[in-house]
């Protein structure tokens, strides 16, 4: 296992220290990560067959510059087509790309660049993650809020003027239940227009009941889509069974969910295979369920608490920028949202060629929002953030910016009779 990922356990009694390092060395002892869970909802989907069988097979270093041109001449945006544009043959052409990108998101979304914040509510967390923050080995400060803190942060966000928000949650079924997360739902849509969830993998049944209780959309980062890679950087928790994650967006839509969104976590692993099986795991689906909406995000990594030295490898700005061009071109019609891990001189400049939606007024911690948006300081206890933000502006300037760009800001686009 990568170093970079390993957080200082120093302060874990001597048996928890004990259970983490044989994770870490021995994976004898940890459970089969491709084998369902008791509960688990198994569903019938050829989907996941389609997208690992692709990316499997691609060879990013057999596309040449030909391929590149011809990809940018095509009218449709075929597999073959895209996978050209994600490899390095490509990245001479970015210019092209960003133009060609600035169109089709012109022609399918105007001028428009939508915007929302995130909640955290709780960061409690039974996953063993080795490079995320919240994982239960790391020793941060938790927290979950109330039913009333709850509301208390949602009104300090609506008074901003924000009309969609993302309720977000550590894994723990435990301490984040279906019936925490539905009443968090219920309390939304008393504030907010759009209401969206990135919370653990769950079964159809109980994407059902949240979207019964006010959940529009459903996010889901399978982090890296390359099982054996996955299999390191995930040893205990209900989060390392590879193929639950996988179907969970398709399980979302089965409950009614209007819409799915995706992600890798990018520098986990070979970020092109990983930015290909994204795409086509959008791009199977749309067909599957032509009637949802569906959207991509591309997150890198980002420092975390007891661990700084956390990066994004060889992803940096250009090959960031190179795979939200080739989305763009792939999928017209997805949305594109790029998050405040990336700077603000990245965000203002994506906006005008391939991204539809950013947050603004983030925080990743627990408890926060009244001092971050008003300064006032509550005086009530905080849980520690999930990873370090880069872009921290408020939605009022983030607002002011992107109308700068020559952008119009949207808050929402929904009414509800």
């Amino acid at each position: 296992m990568d170093n970079q990922f390993l957080i200082d356990s120093e302060y874990l009694p001597a048996e928890a220290l004990a259970r983490k390092h044989r994770l870490e060395t021995d994976p004898s002892s940890r459970k089969n990560h491709m084998e369902y869970l008791p509960g688990m909802e198994q569903i019938s989907s050829d989907i996941r067959k389609k997208v690992i069988g692709q990316m499997n097979a691609y060879d990013y270093s057999a596309y040449s510059a030909r391929d590149v041109r011809a990809a940018l001449q095509h009218e449709t945006c075929s597999i073959e087509d895209f996978k050209a544009l994600l490899s390095p043959a490509a990245e001479p052409f970015l210019e092209q790309m960003a133009e060609r990108a600035r169109i089709e998101t012109g022609r399918h979304f105007g001028n428009t660049v939508y915007l929302f914040t995130p909640l955290y509510i709780a960061n409690y967390c039974e996953n063993y993650c080795v490079y995320c923050g919240f994982n239960c080995y790391n020793h941060i400060n938790r927290m979950k809020l109330t039913l009333e803190q709850i509301e208390h942060e949602m009104q300090v966000i609506a008074d901003s003027g924000m009309e969609e928000i993302l309720i977000l949650t550590g894994e723990s079924r435990s301490q984040s239940d279906i019936g925490y997360i539905g009443e968090a739902c219920r309390l939304a849509k008393k504030y907010f227009r759009m209401v969206g969830l990135e919370i653990y993998p769950v079964n159809t049944d109980e994407y059902r009941h949240l979207h019964e209780c006010g959940a529009d959309y459903v996010t889901v980062f399978q982090e890296t889509y390359d099982s054996d890679r996955y299999e390191t950087l995930h040893l205990l928790g209900h989060k390392r069974v590879w193929p639950y994650r996988f179907d969970a967006q398709e399980r979302a839509l089965m409950g009614g969910m209007r819409g799915v969104a995706f992600s890798a976590l990018l520098g986990l692993s070979d970020f092109r295979k990983d930015a290909l099986a994204s795409a086509l795991h959008v791009y199977y689906l749309q067909r599957k369920y032509p009637h949802a909406e569906m959207s991509l995000s591309c997150p890198r990594l980002r420092p975390i608490i007891n661990n700084d030295r956390i990066n994004p490898l060889d992803v940096h700005e250009k090959q960031l920028c190179q795979i939200l061009c080739a989305y763009r071109i792939f999928l017209p019609y997805v949305g594109i949202t790029v998050s405040s891990r990336e700077s603000a001189r990245f965000r203002n400049g994506i906006v005008r060629i391939a991204a539809t939606k950013v947050s603004a007024g983030v925080s990743t911690g627990i408890g926060d929002h009244e001092s971050k948006y008003t300064g006032k300081e509550s005086g009530a206890q905080q849980g520690d953030e999930q990873f370090e933000i880069s872009d921290s502006r408020s939605l009022s300037s983030m607002y002011q910016d992107i109308t700068d760009e020559g952008l119009q800001p949207v808050l929402n686009d929904y009414l509800y009779v």
